[in-house]
C-alpha cells in the first residue's frame, strides 16, 4: 500500500469508518494538522446566517453506513465517522449528483453553510475537486439539471478543491465566470463553506475569507429551489452540519425596539462552550448595536436542544452564555457592567425536539434588553 503525506483513506467494503492520517501531536497532546484560527483572524468576516432554519442535517439520526434519508443520488454515499473530526459525516462516493431529496423553495434572502473535508482516492490523488450548484429546476426530483440549463433557466455552478471557480447562467445562456487559485483546499483538511444570497447578490466564503462577491449574479426575481453536489471519480467530499436559513436578522430593531434578539450565528462545538471564531460576524453586529446605544444593558441567555441529560444541558447553556459575554468584553470592547449571562438548558424550546432542523432552532443564544 502506498502512503501519502496528507491523507490515508482506507476504504473497506463493509466499513463506514474513514481513517485520516494525523500529523505529529505537539507537547500539549493536541493535533496540529490544521491550526485553529483565533477570533481576530475573522476580523474581516462579515457573514451573518439567516434567522429562520429551513433545513438542517448533521446526520446524527442516520445510522453509520446508511445513506441519509433527506438526500437523493445517482452516485452513492454513506454516513461515516472519522478519527480526526467529531460527529457524523456524509461521505459522498462515485461519480454523479447528490441533492436534496425534495428540493427547497428559497426566499430572496438566505444563507447556506456546511463543513467539508475533501477526500481523494485512486491514482489521481491530487485531483479532488467537487461541485456545488444552486439553481432553479423545473423538476427538482431530476438528479441532473432538472431543466436548469443555460438558455432555459438560471443558476450558478461552483467547484472547490484545487481552486474555487464559478459559472453563472440565465435563460439566455452563460453570463459570467471566474476563479480564485488562492482558495485551494488540501485533501483531509476541514473547511467551512458559507453562501449568502441577497436577491441578485451572492457572497461565498471559505473559512474566514470571502472568495467571491457577485452583486448581479442572479437575475431579478430568480428563485432557487435546488442545491446539489456534483461528483467526479477522482474524489468526493465529506460534509456535515448542512444548514439553510432564510431571512436576515434585524439586530438593531429586535434588540432595541422589541427587547429580544434571538441568534443562531454564534457557534459552538458539540457539548462545548468555547465560542467558535466563525461567530465573528454575528458578534460584531451585536457589539455595533450596543456601541450605538451605550445606555442599553442586556442579558445573554444560552439554550440547548433536549439531547442529553437535563442537568448537563443546563450547565452547558450557562457556560455558553458566559462565554459569549466574555467574547463581547475581550474582543469587542463592551463594558462588562452592561452584560449579564445565564442559561436555561432545554427548558424553553421554540420547536419540538423531533427533527435535526427543529433541534437546530432550539440551540440558540438570546440577548434580552434589561
Amino acid at each position: 500500500m502506498k502512503f501519502y503525506s496528507r491523507l490515508i483513506l482506507l476504504s473497506f467494503f463493509f466499513s463506514a469508518t474513514v481513517v485520516l492520517a494525523q500529523d505529529k501531536e505537539d507537547e500539549s497532546g493536541t493535533n496540529n494538522q490544521q491550526e485553529k484560527p483565533g477570533m481576530q483572524t475573522y476580523s474581516k468576516y462579515d457573514f451573518t446566517p439567516g434567522e429562520k432554519v429551513m433545513f438542517y442535517d448533521d446526520f446524527i439520526t442516520t445510522a453509520v453506513g446508511d445513506f441519509p434519508p433527506n438526500w437523493n443520488t445517482n452516485a452513492s454515499g454513506e454516513v461515516v465517522t472519522t478519527n480526526l473530526y467529531p460527529g457524523n459525516w456524509f461521505k459522498m462516493i462515485g461519480s454523479g449528483s447528490i441533492a436534496l431529496d425534495e428540493g427547497i423553495k428559497l426566499p430572496d434572502n438566505y444563507t447556506i453553510e456546511f463543513y467539508v473535508v475533501p477526500t481523494a482516492s485512486g491514482k489521481d490523488f491530487d485531483n479532488f475537486d467537487f461541485g456545488f450548484y444552486m439553481y432553479s429546476a423545473e423538476n427538482p426530483k431530476n438528479m441532473d439539471e432538472g431543466g436548469a440549463v443555460p438558455g432555459n433557466n438560471g443558476g450558478i455552478k461552483m467547484t472547490f478543491g484545487s481552486r474555487a471557480t464559478y459559472s453563472a447562467y440565465n435563460t439566455e445562456g452563460y453570463t459570467i465566470d471566474g476563479s480564485k487559485d488562492e482558495a485551494a483546499m488540501e485533501a483531509g483538511k476541514k473547511y467551512r463553506l458559507s453562501f449568502w444570497v441577497q436577491k441578485t447578490r451572492l457572497r461565498v466564503y471559505q473559512d474566514q475569507a470571502k472568495i467571491f462577491d457577485l452583486p448581479k449574479v442572479f437575475e431579478p426575481g430568480f428563485k432557487c429551489n435546488m442545491v446539489r453536489f456534483e461528483l467526479w471519480d477522482a474524489g468526493a467530499p465529506m460534509v456535515t452540519n448542512f444548514r439553510i436559513a432564510g431571512g436576515l436578522p434585524d439586530m438593531r430593531n429586535k434588540l432595541i425596539t422589541e427587547g429580544k434578539l434571538v441568534t443562531y450565528g454564534i457557534y459552538f462545538d458539540v457539548n462545548k462552550h468555547v465560542v467558535k471564531p466563525e461567530s465573528y460576524g454575528t458578534l460584531k453586529g451585536i457589539a455595533d448595536v450596543l456601541k450605538e446605544n451605550p445606555t442599553v444593558r442586556v442579558k445573554i441567555v444560552g439554550h440547548t436542544d433536549a439531547d442529553g441529560a437535563d442537568a448537563a444541558n443546563l450547565d452547558l447553556s450557562k457556560r455558553r452564555g458566559a462565554s459569549v459575554k466574555a467574547e463581547l468584553v475581550k474582543n469587542f470592547g463592551i463594558d462588562i457592567s452592561r452584560l449579564e449571562s445565564d442559561g436555561l438548558g432545554e427548558t424553553k424550546p421554540v420547536a419540538p425536539n423531533d427533527t435535526p432542523a427543529n433541534k437546530a432552532m432550539n440551540r440558540r443564544v438570546e440577548f434580552i434588553k434589561l
